[in-house]
């Protein structure tokens, strides 16, 4: 038990990193955003699965530790408690006068009465000792099921393990930013990221799909939180199927929408700017909206803008303000919401890695072979509002700024282990619930009979002892004895 209590202390230990650190199967662009921003820790973070935490082996080892452990536990204790439940309740001490709670008093009646009295008074609640030629106690017990929920509470343990198990074998996770107004098909295609389980098959994909309808949010506009969203909401429209009929869901903050086993969890949103941009001779070389990644929580954000065109070569990156303003000389966003939405970037030209595909992600622009365009000796800067257009020198071409749409990520997961670890929940809850409530107890009741004292009177003595050591034991033992005087 010691070794179990310790590895669990170790997995919680090496938790923490998962909690801190952004991990790939939750958030694959916090984790490409982190490395960006930490190049030299990039590479022994990796060396240590510090971006996939639970799905590390050091991890797995302290989870496969524990699991063992537990059932080192669990098996040898589950033998004691059935050698418990045979046993017999122990036979009275032979000074019943020296237990820590007792008591003594004497009456007229024989005591065969007074002890067939305690067995009925006893028995309703208590497991008696069976009565033996020559006995002048009763042995009462009470309390087994304190154990068995101990042994359940901890069997528990291993049912919510083997849920996560199973979940992370045989569920996937994927995510994807999707633009308002976009649709979404369930196929490995459509995902940003996605990550499955080790004994995962495509086969178990459901066949549906939404579309992103709309975007409401919420703003708070005063008090000390003004600024902030206070609620947010898609509304989507999905078939579960390709001939279903359309069916409608607002999707919300922990209220996912669930098809077939599979759940749609919206965790995120944010703004995409609809650029266009056009080369030297008018021709529209990009065009459409570009998600920009948050960066705090006024939603000051940053994206990359990478128009497909070989010759030559043009990318923008930059930060996009949803409202706009200058303090103290400095560009800020002063609100969440897209009350003044404003571009500014900088564009760079030369080899950016389009046909050599050095260039992997949507929000990184490589710019090893690249160099600013600059005017005058200096880099340009492109400065946009909604509907603006900037001339780029030297021929370059034209950058408009469209509008704005908004986007949301949702989280798309199945967990096949879910129901096995509310199980475990469950189990877990009646266990605790039967080791904090059930106190295991004795009781012992002796009557000596009149003969055998000096005033002739049966003496009585009963004794109570508590096993789980927390008293109480005054009131239980008062309440015994009104019993056992009723017919007095």
């Amino acid at each position: 038990m010691r070794t179990a209590l310790m590895l669990l202390l170790l997995l919680a230990l090496a938790a923490i990193p998962g909690s801190v650190i952004p991990q790939a199967d939750v958030d694959s662009l916090a984790v490409t955003r982190w490395k960006s921003e930490h190049p030299k820790l990039t590479p022994l973070y990796e060396k240590l699965d510090l971006f996939s935490v639970y799905s590390s082996p050091w991890f797995s080892a302290v989870y496969l530790l524990l699991v063992i452990s537990l059932v080192g536990c669990i098996v040898p204790r589950l033998f004691v408690y059935y050698r418990a439940l045979r046993a017999q309740p122990p036979a009275a001490p032979r000074h019943l006068g020296r237990m820590p709670v007792q008591a003594a008093y004497t009456t007229e009646r024989s005591a065969e009465d007074v002890l067939e009295q305690a067995r009925t008074v006893l028995g309703r609640r208590h497991r008696l000792r069976p009565v033996a030629d020559g006995d002048d106690f009763v042995a009462a017990e009470r309390g087994y099921l304190r154990e068995a929920g101990n042994l359940l509470f901890h069997l528990s343990v291993l049912v919510v393990l083997a849920g996560f198990a199973v979940g992370g074998l045989w569920g996937y996770q994927g995510g994807v930013i999707l633009v308002e107004g976009s649709t979404f098909s369930n196929n490995l295609t459509q995902y940003d990221d996605f990550k499955p389980g080790g004994l995962f098959r495509q086969q178990q994909m459901q066949d549906f799909r939404f579309t992103v309808e709309d975007f409401d949010v919420d703003w708070l506009t005063k008090g000390p939180r003004a600024g902030q969203a206070r609620k947010f909401e898609a509304h989507l429209s999905y078939h579960t199927t390709k001939d279903a009929p359309e069916k409608e869901y607002d999707l919300r903050v922990n209220h996912p929408l669930e098809i077939d086993g599979t759940d749609v969890f919206l965790i995120g949103h944010g703004y995409a700017p609809v650029v266009t941009v056009r080369d030297g001779d008018g021709k529209v070389t990009y065009t459409g909206p570009t998600p920009f990644l948050p960066q705090d929580a006024s939603f000051l954000s940053f994206g990359v803008i990478k128009p497909p065109v070989v010759d030559p070569q043009i990318g923008l990156e930059g930060l996009f303000y949803p409202s706009f303003d200058m303090r103290d000389g400095n560009p800020v966003t002063v609100f969440g919401d897209d009350l003044n939405p404003t571009l500014s970037m900088l564009a760079y030209t030369g080899d950016l890695g389009y046909e050599s595909g050095r260039s992997q992600s949507v929000y990184v622009l490589d710019k090893t072979n690249a160099k600013p365009i600059q005017k005058d000796g200096k880099p340009v800067r492109v400065d946009l509002q909604v509907g603006d257009t900037f001339t780029l020198p030297d021929n370059l071409g034209t950058v408009t700024f469209d509008r704005v749409d908004p986007w949301i990520r949702v989280q798309i997961s199945q967990t096949p282990g879910k129901g096995v670890a509310l199980i475990g929940m469950i189990m877990a809850l009646i266990g605790l619930c039967a080791s904090l409530f059930i106190r295991p107890r004795r009781v012992w009741v002796r009557a000596v009979p009149g003969t055998m004292t000096d005033d002739g009177a049966t003496r009585v003595e009963v004794a109570v002892l508590d096993r789980s050591g927390n008293g109480e034991m005054d009131e239980v033992l008062a309440t015994l004895l009104g019993q056992l005087k009723e017919k007095q």
